[in-house]
């Protein structure tokens, strides 16, 4: 019986584009440092001889690329990706790094630069070209990051989980799901794929005694669930996902993200992140959890210490495969 052969594993290659000041140096430096050679704004005539050398091997590698690089055109950086798409020893990606205009403008302020764009004028003159040029770019993205208010350390766990060692090669494993649980009042998730409103629902917040806990807590949980429309809730957006994800995995989509909202960020929505994570890793698929509001007021330090106390634990605790994100 004839051995039957072996695919190759793929190399990675990454190209990183994005605006001006959203993070796409720390980027690149978080990819350096989980194995890749990163290189910055060279020519573009000169990626496809980085990626491939002159000996015909491939290297894992990460390249820089924005309005700065000489002979930039974003049409001309998405025809060198399809190129290096055709080698099949190749899996090339495109990551854009993105943040709200008024984000931007207080980092160039912070950090008394100029725009690359606009050296003698206004950063916002600058900021809105450089959307302009780049648009493509952004809309043909593998992965775009929103650095608007994410910490540094969460997007190092985002490429490391997404492109370390234990990334798998294979689309049907490698398909990332990210559940975020927020709050409505402070805005969508920009890069939500699917947008979940548990408003509707019974709001601990409005209990004295469960207000300052957070959907971590058992109590709080319990809670949630007592809601009569609670499980036909949970059944219909369980089903719903059981149906989508695979399809997303036919189209090739790699990242999956799924919010989940809820007025403070704290409860409901963190509560309803957690069971859908528990419920998704138990189907096989890769996950992850970030609770932004949690984040950004400490609460979820202290629900990790609760956790690891014993203290109003949930029990979904650290799933396989998955990693918080803030």
């Amino acid at each position: 019986m004839a051995e039957q052969a072996v695919a190759p594993t793929r190399q990675p290659v990454v190209l990183v584009s994005g605006l001006s000041g959203a993070g796409k140096a720390s980027v690149l430096r978080a990819l350096e440092d989980i194995g890749f050679e990163a290189v910055d704004n060279p020519p573009l005539d000169f990626i496809e001889d980085l990626v491939c050398g002159a000996d015909g091997g491939v290297r894992r590698i990460a390249v820089g690329v924005d309005a700065r690089s000489r002979g930039f055109d974003a049409e001309a950086v998405l025809a060198t990706l399809a190129r290096l798409r055709l080698n099949p020893m190749l899996r090339p990606e495109l990551i854009f790094a993105w943040a709200d205009e008024a984000v931007l403008l207080r980092r160039f302020t912070e950090t008394r630069r100029r725009h690359p764009l606009a050296p003698q004028g206004r950063v916002s003159d600058g900021i809105a070209a450089e959307q302009q040029l780049t648009a493509p770019l952004h809309g043909a993205a593998d992965l775009v990051i929103d650095t608007s208010d994410l910490p540094l350390a969460s997007l190092r766990q985002l490429i490391e989980r997404k492109y370390g060692p234990d990334a798998p090669d294979d689309p049907q494993v490698g398909l990332s799901v990210s559940l975020v649980s927020f709050a409505f009042p402070a805005g969508l998730p920009r890069e939500a794929d699917i947008v979940l409103d548990a408003r509707f629902l019974r709001n601990p917040h409005y209990d004295p005694l469960l207000r300052p806990r957070t959907g971590y807590d058992v109590e709080v949980a319990a809670y949630v669930e007592a809601d009569p429309d609670f499980p036909a809730f949970f059944a219909r957006v369980t089903g719903l996902l059981d149906l989508v994800l695979p399809r997303f995995v036919q189209e090739g989509k790699k990242y999956a993200t799924i919010a989940v909202g809820c007025t403070g960020g704290r409860h409901r929505s963190v509560m309803i992140v957690e069971r859908l994570a528990s419920h998704l890793s138990e189907s096989g698929w890769r996950v992850s959890s970030t609770h932004r509001e949690l984040a950004r007021d400490g609460s979820l330090a202290r629900a990790a210490y609760r956790r690891a106390t014993g203290s109003g634990a949930t029990g979904t605790g650290d799933r396989p495969g998955q990693a918080q994100e803030a």
